[in-house]
Order: structure tokens, then C-alpha cells, then sequence
């Protein structure tokens, strides 16, 4: 019934109503006028639900096992110039995130190559592993003695002119990217980003870019997306600083006694940086934001007095997380190093760094310390002292790192040293 309908048939009533009260004779039942046809309901049709967009990382952590996201935490150094049992011990059996090399791995070009490559081969069709390197230029250099040695970092951040300065550095980057690219390397640990403000510091020196914040800032930035735009993933290094500091992290645990404002304005300036964007000089087609970070094993008083930085979690949930916003991948320094082992021990050292909030945790020397770091980590999940939650957090964000970067288990052909070697003279000449 229409509208108009209705409103006539109220009133027809109440005027029937109403002469029945005032009249004693019949009133004959007016005729209804016809109703009109109504019209069909329209039939809907059920909206289908969205598709959710698949998650890769998501899948392939849906298929792991306890021991299998434990492993994916872990990156392993080991010993010889050939994968060997520790290497094997690591890949195979361990399905360790993966592995670092140092000088002591690397003899010559033919020879890295065939490690790389073997390491690949032990791994299968499993999920590819970080290869991992400690790449900077200066002292600082894992490459074959064949390929030409890139100045250090402090030497591009004495270049005056600012424009050229900025030139340098990302193609100091993209020759870092190449080199660890050529021997199948995918993940440097470099940049350094710390500034070098006590001249005491003999374990930074001329590895950082100096001891000025803007250069500092700008110069280990643009390297980092030199990096990155070569391919390879880049490292930021030693959150939250370890430029104002006298001892070395590798014998004893250096203390910074700065406050958490003077910290933000200084040492975690070049970090600031990296977080919103490694490119400060012109603009980045892709991001550009610091994919990974490694802290330090430094004590800052000033956010807590009592843990080193890579096992704290008011630096590495409360700073780095929650005030600066990092949501990318946080890897420790090695945990064998002095200024942990002697205090905690691998295992604890292990459990605490993930408590703290750290993902990829480094155990760059021997095959024990590793399984003592893989055993602790098991056992503090299977405890409930790690949760579910807390793990898959942690291995989501390799995964997807692992997954955006698109790395393989490819392996590579011994490189072009001579091509090689000819961008080492290009930055040279930008250099100079």
C-alpha cells in the first residue's frame, strides 16, 4: 500500500468512527479503492567475502617446525676455507637463518666462490640463507686478496665538498653491493653509523665516517642505500652507538653514560636517518628505509644499568621499537664476543637477546657455542619463557625479509676480479 493510501484509509476510519457515534442508522461500507500491484522485490545477490591477499611469510612459518623457526634465528660463522663438518653441522642439521664469513674463510676468488656455493648446495631447496659479511672498506675487508682494497670509511667523510662527498659514498655503496654480490654474499654489516666522538675509541677509528653528526648522518646513509641499490642487503651498526666509548666490546663491555636526550640529538642520529630513509641525497624510487640494524654490546646507563644493549629490552623493545619505530629485522653483534660470553654464557646470552627483542642472533665462532645457543632457545620455548607469539614474531620478519630481498639458493660463477676491481678505480677517482 502506497503512501497516499494509507493517509486516506486513516481518515476514512476515523470518519467511520466518528458518525458512528453520532448516527443510529447503517452507514454502508464504502468500496476499498483496488490496491495497487506492488512491485517485486529486487533479489540480492550475496556479496562474495574479499580474498585475503596470501602472505608467503606466513605460509611458509605455517609449515615450520619448533626447531626449524629456532633454527631461522641463528647465523653461524665457522671454520676453514670449505664448509666441513661445522658448516654442515649448521645448514643440514641445524637449518640455521644463516651464515657469516671472515678472513679466515677466504684464500682466493675461485675458493669463495666454491664455499658460497657449497653452503647453497647444503641447504637444498630449504629457505635460503643469509649470507653474511662484514664488508666495509679500510681494515675492515673480507674480500679475496685479488680484488683491490676500498678506502675506509673515514676517508670519504674527510672529503670537503659536500655534493662530491655524497658521490662518493654511494658509489662506495654500490662497490660494496658488487663485491659481495660477485661471491654470492647477500647481506652486508655495514655501513657503520656510529660517530667516531672519542679519539680513545681505537675499535671504531677511521671505520666510522668521522666524528660530526651531519657528516656522519649523511655519509653512512648514502653508503647504506649505495648498498641497497646494489642489491644486497644493508646493516646499520652499532645501535645506539658505540662511537663515545674507550673499550673494545670484543674483550670487555664498553659504558656510555650519556643521557636519553643526548643520545636522540647525537648518537642515534644516523639511525633516525636510516629508519625513515637511507637516501638523503635526491630521491629514492623504492624504499629506502634500513632494512636490518645490529646493536652493540654497550651498556647505556641512562636505559638500563644492568644489560648490554643487544640484551636489553627497554634499548632494543622500549628505544629502538617503540620510540624510533623500527619494525625491520634486529640482529645482535657476534655473542661470543667478551663483553656477553663472560657475563652470561651462550645459552642465556641467546634467550636473553631474544627477550630483549632481537631476531637474528650471531654466533660467529665455534660449533659449540652454537648448539649451546640453539639448545637454550628450544628449551625456553618449550619452558614458555620465549612464547609461540614471541618466536614467529621474530621469524615472520626474516622471512619476509628474506622473501622482499628475493633471495635464492642459487649459486654464482667465480666473478670478473678485473671488473670488479675496475669500480674500486672509479670510487678511488671520486675520492680523490
Amino acid at each position: 500500500m502506497t503512501k497516499g493510501y494509507l493517509i486516506s484509509a486513516v481518515f476514512l476510519i476515523v470518519f467511520m468512527l466518528t458518525a458512528c457515534g453520532n448516527r443510529q442508522a447503517a452507514i454502508p461500507t464504502p468500496t476499498a479503492a483496488p490496491s495497487p500491484t506492488a512491485a517485486p522485490s529486487p533479489t540480492l545477490e550475496p556479496v562474495p567475502a574479499p580474498t585475503p591477499t596470501p602472505d608467503p611469510a606466513a605460509e611458509l612459518l605455517a609449515g615450520m617446525t619448533v626447531e626449524q623457526k629456532v633454527g631461522q634465528l641463528l647465523v653461524a660463522g665457522i671454520d676453514g676455507l670449505e664448509p666441513g663438518d661445522d658448516g654442515e653441522l649448521a645448514v643440514a642439521g641445524y637449518q640455521v637463518g644463516g651464515v657469516i664469513l671472515f678472513g679466515r674463510n677466504v684464500e682466493s676468488a675461485g675458493q669463495l666462490t666454491a664455499l658460497t656455493n657449497g653452503l647453497k648446495e647444503r641447504n637444498g631447496d630449504y629457505i635460503p640463507l643469509f649470507l653474511c659479511v662484514d664488508q666495509e672498506g679500510g681494515r675492515v675487508d673480507r674480500m679475496p686478496p685479488e680484488v683491490a682494497d676500498l678506502p675506509a670509511a673515514g676517508q670519504f667523510g674527510q672529503i670537503a665538498d659536500p655534493d662530491q662527498r655524497m658521490d662518493a659514498c654511494f658509489a662506495l655503496g654500490q662497490a660494496l653491493a658488487a663485491q659481495c654480490a660477485a661471491f654470492g654474499f647477500n647481506l652486508d654489516f655495514a655501513p657503520v653509523m656510529d660517530i667516531w666522538s672519542n679519539p680513545d675509541n681505537t675499535v671504531i677509528g677511521d671505520r666510522a665516517f668521522g666524528s660530526d653528526l651531519q657528516t656522519v648522518t649523511s655519509a653512512a646513509n648514502e653508503t647504506a642505500w649505495g648498498i641497497l641499490s646494489g642489491g644486497v642487503i644493508a646493516a646499520a651498526k652499532h645501535f645506539p652507538g658505540h662511537g663515545d666509548t674507550a673499550v673494545d666490546s670484543h674483550y670487555g663491555l664498553p659504558v656510555v653514560d650519556r643521557t636519553v636526550e643526548q643520545l636522540l640529538d647525537f648518537e642515534l642520529a644516523p639511525f633516525r636517518q636510516a629508519i625513515a630513509s637511507t637516501c638523503v641525497y635526491g630521491a629514492a624510487e623504492d624504499d629506502s628505509a634500513i632494512p636490518v640494524i645490529m646493536v652493540g654490546h654497550i651498556l647505556v646507563t641512562a636505559l638500563d644499568a644492568d644489560n648490554p644493549a643487544s640484551l636489553s629490552y627497554p634499548v632494543v623493545t622500549g628505544l629502538l621499537r617503540q620510540e624510533l619505530g623500527f619494525d625491520g629485522v634486529v640482529c645482535t653483534d657476534d655473542l661470543t664476543m667478551a663483553a656477553v660470553s663472560d657475563s652470561y654464557g651462550m645459552g642465556e646470552a641467546a634467550v636473553r637477546a631474544v627477550e630483549a627483542g632481537c631476531d637474528l642472533l650471531l654466533v660467529c665462532h665455534e660449533a659449540d657455542n652454537l648448539t649451546a645457543a640453539r639448545k637454550a632457545l628450544l628449551a625456553a620455548v618449550d619452558s614458555g619463557r620465549i612464547s609461540m607469539a614471541r618466536l614467529e614474531e621474530s621469524v615472520s620478519r626474516i622471512l619476509s625479509l628474506k622473501l622482499a630481498r628475493g633471495l635464492t639458493n642459487d649459486g654464482v660463477e667465480v666473478p670478473d676480479v678485473d671488473a670488479l676491481n675496475r669500480l674500486v678505480e672509479d670510487v678511488l677517482t671520486q675520492w680523490e
